[in-house]
C-alpha cells in the first residue's frame, strides 16, 4: 500500500496543505467541521506525520543536534540524559554525534547536522574547551551558528558572540580547596588536567588564587597536570607521593582522575581520608560508589543539559536571551576527605 502524504490528505478533503498542518500543529482556527473531516481522514489511514512532513509543514524537523567530545565519560551523558529530558517534554529528538575530541570530526558533524537540517545544535568539548582556539576552528562554528540556533555548554569560544551555559568552574575549585583549608590542611596539590585546556587553566588558576588568598605559597612541584583519565591520576598520584615533601590533600581536575588517585594511594599503602585527602570535580554517577565515596564539586550535570535545551529552544523561537547562563556549583562532601592533624 502506498504511504499517505499530507498531500493526499489535502487532495481527499479538497483543502489546502496549509490547512492540513494547521491541524496537525495546532497553529490557526480551522472551521470545526473542515477539522472533523481532515482528522477522520488521517485516522482512516492512520497516518503519522514522519520528519521530512513536519519538516515540510512547520519548516522544522523536531531534531536537536548534540556534539560531545566522549561519550566514555559519565559526565557528558549526565548532561545529555538532562538535555534529553527536557527536550522531550516539547517533542524534541535528539542527533548525537561523539566526536572523540578531534576537531574534524566536528566540522563533518556540524555539515552534516546542517544537511539534515537540525532545528538547534548544543556544542560540548573539543575546540570550545581550547585555551587558545584558532580562528578558522572559531570561524567555522560561528559560521554554522548563523543558519542554526547554538549553544556552546561549558566552554567558550573567543569573540564568537555564540550564546554559553556554563557552570562556574572557577567558583567550583574554589569551593574544592576552601573545603581542603577548612578542615585543617595546609599543604594541598593538583593533579589531572590537559594544560592547552581552559578547563584545566581555570581550575589551576583558581587553585592557586586561593591557596595565596589563604597566606599559602604554591609549590608548583605539587601541580601535575596530564589528562583527564583514571590512568592519569594513578600515575601523577604516583609521581607526587615520591616526593620527598607532599601534600596531606590533593585536588583532582575531574572525578576520572580522582578515582585513579585513590588507588595509587592505596597501592603505596597510605589511607584515604586519613593519610592523604582527595577531591574530585563533576559529581559522576560512580563518585558516590567508589570506596570511599569521593568527596567532589558538583556541576549539575543534569540541570546544565535542561537548561541548555531550554535556552536552546528560546533561540530557535527566535526569543530574546542572554549571552551567558552560569550555573552554581556545589560541593558534595563525602567520604574521601576528613579533618588533617599535624603529626
Amino acid at each position: 500500500m502506498k504511504q499517505v502524504t499530507v498531500y493526499d490528505i489535502a487532495k481527499e478533503a479538497k483543502v489546502s496543505v496549509a490547512t492540513v498542518s494547521r491541524v496537525l500543529n495546532d497553529t490557526a482556527p480551522v472551521r470545526a467541521s473542515t477539522r472533523e473531516k481532515i482528522e477522520a481522514i488521517m485516522q482512516k489511514y492512520q497516518f503519522q506525520p514522519n520528519a521530512n512532513a513536519r519538516s515540510l509543514l512547520k519548516k522544522e524537523t523536531g531534531i536537536i543536534g548534540v556534539i560531545l567530545p566522549d561519550i566514555t565519560n559519565p559526565f557528558f551523558p549526565e548532561v545529555f540524559s538532562g538535555a534529553e529530558q527536557e527536550g522531550r517534554e516539547s517533542g524534541h529528538t535528539f542527533f548525537l554525534c561523539n566526536t572523540i575530541g578531534l576537531h574534524d570530526k566536528e566540522s563533518e558533524f556540524l555539515t552534516i547536522m546542517q544537511e539534515k537540517r537540525v532545528d538547534g545544535i548544543l556544542f560540548m568539548g573539543g575546540r570550545i574547551n581550547l585555551k587558545d582556539c584558532s580562528p578558522a576552528l572559531v570561524q567555522e562554528v560561528v559560521e554554522h551558528s548563523q543558519k542554526i540556533p547554538m549553544v556552546l555548554v561549558n566552554g567558550n569560544l573567543k569573540d564568537s558572540g555564540i550564546t554559553r551555559v556554563v557552570t562556574d568552574e572557577y567558583a567550583g575549585t574554589v569551593l574544592a580547596v576552601k573545603h581542603l583549608l577548612d578542615i585543617g590542611h595546609k599543604k594541598i596539590g593538583f593533579i589531572g588536567g590537559q594544560i592547552h585546556m581552559a578547563t584545566t587553566a581555570v581550575k589551576i588558576r583558581a587553585y592557586k588564587k586561593t591557596l595565596k588568598d589563604a597566606g599559602f605559597a604554591v609549590r608548583e612541584d605539587w601541580i601535575l597536570p596530564d589528562s583527564f583519565s583514571v590512568d592519569s591520576g594513578r600515575t601523577q598520584m604516583e609521581a607526587l607521593l615520591q616526593l620527598k615533601d607532599r601534600p596531606t590533600a590533593v585536588c583532582c581536575v575531574n572525578d576520572f582522575t580522582a578515582i585513579g588517585a585513590i588507588k595509587a594511594a592505596v597501592e603505596q599503602g597510605l589511607r584515604v581520608p586519613e593519610d592523604i585527602s582527595i577531591v574530585g570535580f563533576d559529581d559522576i554517577p560512580l563518585a558516590h560508589h567508589v570506596i570511599p565515596e569521593l568527596t567532589t564539586v558538583s556541576q549539575q550535570a543534569n540541570n546544565l543539559g535542561r537548561t541548555a535545551v531550554r535556552v536552546l529552544r528560546d533561540l530557535m523561537n527566535k526569543e530574546k536571551v542572554k549571552k551567558v547562563y552560569s550555573l552554581e556549583p556545589e560541593l558534595i562532601v563525602r567520604q574521601s576527605t576528613k579533618p588533617h592533624e599535624d603529626k
